[in-house]
């Protein structure tokens, strides 16, 4: 009975390529038939995204209620030395009122690291604990890994570029720029001119959105495929999926890490520009 048990089990267990589908897909208001569907809401980047917002302000809060003139303990060191790292960074690139764009550079630097770090979570995590409750139900853990969380991050930056263009240059100037550099103001020029900044704006947003979902999905995609070394074999396979599993979680943090601190200097740098003028 045991073995016939055994070998049913094996004969349901889902291939490498169903396992890396099934941890790749969303849960979603409905099932994705379409590549482009607005009326579809991935339930599970929304979740995480807001609940590491959350977890953000509050150690935030946290460290600047209980900051302290005297010795810093280790909590509030870190968090003025990540303070102290941004509010350099903005001093640096944006040459004009900076009280709304540091706080907003902390932020995104935060928040996008919080929801990269959730990569950390063993990738059978969320299955293992629907599967308590008979569910089985796609659920994608990290929210930078889904290019809906990572385009709206960039489409939210280019929102903030259209507003400082027009504070600080004015709606006329801004107009101007548009359609008289970098080229010039001869009329012939004008639609050159309106093209070319439309594809900087869009190629901006595109590729900053496109550059962090790139790295968070890449490395998501690494450590489904260290998981499947542990079904490879009953000995060996495991102790490389230990080993390989250690090694890109070590490695990953860099990644982890950076990816946020590209994040928030390419803020920084784009709403930098709009400082400025052609």
């Amino acid at each position: 009975m045991a073995s016939e048990t055994a070998v049913e089990g094996a004969a349901h267990a889902p291939t490498a390529s169903e396992y890396i589908v099934h941890h790749l897909g969303h849960l979603s208001t409905q099932h994705q038939d379409k590549i482009i569907d607005f009326s579809i809401f991935n339930v599970d980047t929304i979740i995480l995204s807001v609940l590491m917002g959350i977890v953000g302000l509050f150690f935030m809060i946290r460290a600047a209620k209980q900051a302290t003139s005297g010795v810093p303990g280790r909590f509030q060191a870190f968090v003025e030395l990540v303070v102290e790292m941004v509010n350099d960074q903005a001093k640096n690139i944006v040459h004009g009122d900076r009280s709304f764009i540091a706080p907003l550079a902390l932020t995104v630097f935060v928040w996008v690291a919080l929801m990269n770090s959730l990569d950390f979570l063993p990738v059978d995590l969320f299955s293992a604990v629907f599967g308590l409750f008979g569910l089985d139900i796609h659920f994608r853990v990290v929210p930078t890994a889904d290019l809906n969380g990572a385009l709206g991050m960039a489409i939210g930056v280019f929102a903030l570029m259209i507003y400082y263009n027009l504070k600080i240059k004015g709606v006329g100037g801004f107009v101007h720029e548009l359609f008289c550099a970098p080229f010039g103001a001869h009329p012939a020029l004008w639609l050159p001119n309106l093209g070319l900044n439309i594809i900087e704006f869009v190629a901006k947003t595109v590729s900053l959105g496109m550059r962090l979902f790139g790295n968070m999905y890449a490395g998501e995609l690494v450590f489904l495929l260290i998981a499947l070394l542990g079904s490879t074999s009953p000995w060996w396979g495991f102790g490389m999926h230990v080993v390989a599993g250690s090694i890109w979680a070590i490695f990953h943090i860099l990644i982890v890490l950076l990816q946020a601190f590209i994040f928030m200097m390419l803020t920084l740098v784009y709403l930098g520009q709009a400082h400025e003028g052609h």
